[in-house]
């Protein structure tokens, strides 16, 4: 449920009509924006009579939430929320634009790649130093090795680094050394790490389950925001269907879909999405022409001899010219790379 104040209510007349809230069982969360401020009433708000805060004459209207995600949808909060990954900005008219090696493999590797990449325009830097495979015995990642290895390049480029966690025992570690926390596919539903994530104060990019719809999808975002942490930023990396010529299928709908139900920004995987190298472009392009606040894309000097998922790495000269022109495309729509 939703209480829509009047404009220009006073702070005491907020916290007047907060206290009726409370006192009916329900925890607020209140979201002051440029137009209105409105009061999300949290908690069973099925036997509440809305009638009761009606009368208050600070009050414009009470609505009941038809969504279960309440915290992550557009109708608690109208506005763009914006994230802020240590500088970079993601959400309204920022972009995104996170490039790096699927795997962290050398610290030779990193620096050159880290380097390559800003020079053409990404803001942060990706890597994996824990890698979640589907075979046991391909390359796992390097650990804590490889997340050293991208504080080195973070310390020598000044970008900002986004890496996954797939476990609760590295969280302490990560939340002193990663900028923007990842949650891959397969633990979009780990219910136990995203409830913990609410502990902490770093950015997460939740990624979309390989069978999620988009409820299951903004569902584990709430997990995260109702614990606590409401800075969340969604990433749609290709869904599982019946098609087997590409690695997935990258779901732009998901783009209108996600901007119209929640107010959470949203970037593109479009490197996991196809599996191909040369569907990376054409995607990428679609997604900032679709809205999407930021791309993830995956950078390797030397894809044919990478660890892990080489076949759709694009050489950094390709990654500048791809930059080049979606930052043209960025700009007809209005958003910008900070």
């Amino acid at each position: 449920m939703i209480i829509v104040l009047k404009p220009r209510t006073t702070k005491q007349e907020i916290a007047r009509v907060e206290e009726m809230v409370k006192a009916r069982g329900l925890d607020t969360h209140i979201i002051e924006g440029s137009e209105m401020t409105i009061i999300g009433c949290i908690g069973d708000t099925t036997r509440i009579d809305i009638k009761l805060f009606e009368v208050d004459p600070s009050v414009t209207k009470v609505m009941h939430v038809q969504e279960p995600y309440k915290l992550a949808s557009r109708a608690f909060h109208p506005e763009d929320s914006v994230i802020d990954v240590s500088g970079v900005k993601i959400g309204g008219g920022h972009l995104g634009l996170i490039a790096g090696p699927c795997s962290v493999e050398s610290t030779e590797q990193v620096l050159e790649i880290a380097t390559t990449v800003k020079a053409a325009g990404a803001n942060l830097l990706r890597g994996g130093a824990f890698k979640p495979r589907t075979s046991p015995y391909s390359f796992q990642g390097m650990g804590l090795d490889g997340l050293n290895i991208l504080c080195e390049a973070k310390a020598a480029t000044g970008l900002p680094i986004v890496t996954e966690l797939m476990s609760t025992a590295h969280l302490d570690i990560f939340h002193e050394k990663v900028d923007l926390i990842q949650i891959g596919a397969r633990n979009m539903q780990n219910f136990d790490l995203l409830k913990r994530l609410g502990d902490i104060d770093r950015p997460i990019l939740l990624k979309r389950g390989l069978n999620a719809t988009y409820e299951e999808w903004f569902m584990s975002a709430e997990y995260i925001m109702a614990a606590g942490n409401e800075n969340v930023i969604l990433c749609e990396r290709g869904i599982r269907t019946f098609e087997s010529f590409t690695r997935n299928t990258l779901d732009l709908q998901s783009i209108p879909v996600g901007r119209k139900l929640t107010h959470l920004p949203i970037v593109i995987d479009p490197s996991h999405a196809g599996g191909k190298w040369w569907l990376v472009e054409p995607m990428a392009k679609a997604a900032v022409a679709a809205g999407a606040d930021g791309l993830m894309i995956e950078v390797h000097n030397n894809p044919e001899c990478a660890l892990c998922d080489g076949a759709q790495s694009l050489k950094p000269k390709k990654y500048e010219e791809l930059i080049r022109q979606v930052s043209g495309i960025a700009k007809i729509i209005g958003k910008t790379a900070d």
